[in-house]
């Protein structure tokens, strides 16, 4: 950037003085909140986010620095719950992704599962696995629940990616077999009670905390 373009040390000031500014907007409204998701906090968090977000460029445009901290923007938080006050009804939606990582591993086990179930079965012939990986994904997850197979996955050739799960209010449960077609097309933010994610993204995060001893935080 020349330095032409570069912000004043006014202009940067003036940037510190509104974060300072949305930090006691934000504390004040946290601590008149009239519940979890009051709208008022996260209005107030937005704008936290937003003062934040532009001191920092200008610091870094004026002086070559950076803040310690990080706010998530609006992108990265649920909107205000929207949904009924005493849910009759819940949906949980859970997505974990996995990398094939050993795929010998994967095979050798799932065909040891099709053998015993075939032992089980008074000497029917076992699926043959072969070296079909997609099959032997069928085997593994024919036989273990979603949870199991995330406690043992290194067990089974497998690597965690990023997981999440939504926790979803609703008045009352859809008809018996009305979304088993499209399970998340209808999955609405609005109505997240409490969300939980697990990424790569976020032990990066930490990482970036310990050795400046700042704050990173999202909502959920």
């Amino acid at each position: 950037m020349s330095d032409a373009a570069q912000p004043t040390a006014a202009e940067v000031r003036a940037a510190a003085d509104a974060v300072k500014a949305a930090i006691d907007h934000h504390l004040a409204a946290v601590e008149r909140r009239s519940g979890d998701d009051d709208p008022a906090v996260y209005d107030a968090f937005n704008a936290l986010a937003a003062a934040a977000e532009v001191y920092d460029e200008l610091l870094y445009d004026r002086h070559d620095e950076v803040t310690p901290f990080e706010i998530p923007g609006a992108e990265d938080s649920l909107p205000p719950y929207s949904g009924p006050e005493e849910p009759n009804a819940l949906s949980v939606l859970i997505r974990r992704d996995y990398a094939v990582v050993e795929p010998q591993r994967l095979l050798a086990q799932a065909q040891r599962l099709a053998d015993v179930e075939a032992d089980d079965r008074e000497g029917e012939g076992a699926a043959v696995v072969g070296g079909s990986v997609h099959a032997a994904l069928g085997v593994l997850f024919g036989e273990y629940e979603a949870d199991e197979i995330a406690s043992r996955h290194a067990e089974f050739g497998l690597e965690e990616g990023d997981s999440t799960l939504w926790v979803a209010a609703a008045e009352e449960l859809p008809e018996p077999g009305e979304w088993l077609g499209a399970p998340f097309d209808d999955a609405d933010p609005q109505l997240v009670v409490c969300r939980f994610d697990v990424s790569a993204v976020f032990d990066d995060d930490d990482d970036l905390d310990e050795e400046l001893g700042g704050l990173a935080r999202g909502r959920s």
